[in-house]
């Protein structure tokens, strides 16, 4: 009765054994979902004009930092070839363009996430040439240039800006005569071509030219001799991350955001 009694003992001690065995697989399988969960991040997807390169890397550094759950990741480029990307179909949740021209034809084309269109920022257009130019000292002084770089003004805004402050100031025709120009995709080919000296001046944005220590900058083009220079942005329709793509334009216009953006020589539109 008594060895009786001692099995039974060890049976009940064995069942309980491995009772706690698969409880204790069980918690440490759904500890390891939960793991799995939270290092899951949601994609963002963004395309923006090559000119927020610069400053667009410390606001994706701060926005992830302030977001664990997201992963953002921005393409850029002229503004036109990012355009037709988009409109081509490329995966695009924020778009963020340095004119409205690009914004205006994806908003006719039905291509915008409806109510998330703003104007985000200002820019200034200015006339660079290399630290150790003496000979051009205005827009006027372009006559004397070899070779002037622009971006192409069919797809890069600046380039555009660029073209119609020439028109204005009676310089453009003279200089395109004379074959003075050369185009580049993006204003970041424009400052490449002036800081490696392959050109004698160019015409970029004010922020491009404070993210150099290789240019200087001869002169600002009037305001009033060009089209307003505005940089909108939107998320794009058909995102599968709409309230993700909210959230992230709503932080690109935060007081943070744009101390940021000043810091690297734009303008916020009020």
């Amino acid at each position: 009765m008594k060895k009786m009694g001692g099995i039974l003992v060890m049976l009940l001690v064995a069942c309980l054994v491995l009772v706690g065995c698969s409880s204790s697989g069980s918690s440490a399988n759904r500890t390891e979902q939960k793991e799995t969960v939270s290092v899951e991040k949601k994609e963002i997807l963004a395309s923006a004009a090559a000119s927020l390169k610069d400053v667009m890397t410390e606001i994706e550094t701060q926005y992830e930092t302030r977001n664990a759950g997201i992963n953002l990741t921005i393409n850029y480029g002229a503004s036109g070839s990012l355009q037709q990307q988009i409109e081509q179909g490329a995966p695009t949740d924020v778009f963020i363009s340095a004119g409205k021209k690009q914004m205006d034809a994806l908003e006719k084309g039905n291509l915008l996430a409806e109510g998330t269109r703003m104007n985000l920022l200002g820019n200034d257009l200015v006339l660079i040439t290399g630290k150790d130019n003496k000979s051009i000292t205005s827009f006027q002084d372009l006559a004397k240039a070899d070779k002037i770089s622009i971006g192409t003004p069919e797809s890069v805004p600046a380039g555009k800006y660029a073209q119609e402050s020439l028109t204005r100031m009676k310089l453009w025709n003279t200089l395109q005569a004379q074959d003075k120009f050369v185009m580049a995709k993006d204003v970041t080919q424009v400052l490449t071509y002036v800081e490696s000296g392959n050109v004698d001046a160019g015409i970029v944005y004010q922020s491009d030219a404070q993210g150099s220590d290789k240019v200087k900058v001869i002169a600002v083009a009037p305001a009033d001799s060009h089209s307003a220079i505005v940089y909108p942005a939107a998320a794009i329709a058909g995102t599968k991350n709409l309230t993700e793509a909210k959230n992230f334009l709503n932080y690109l216009s935060s007081d943070d955001a744009q101390q940021i953006f000043v810091k690297y020589g734009f303008k916020i539109m009020k």
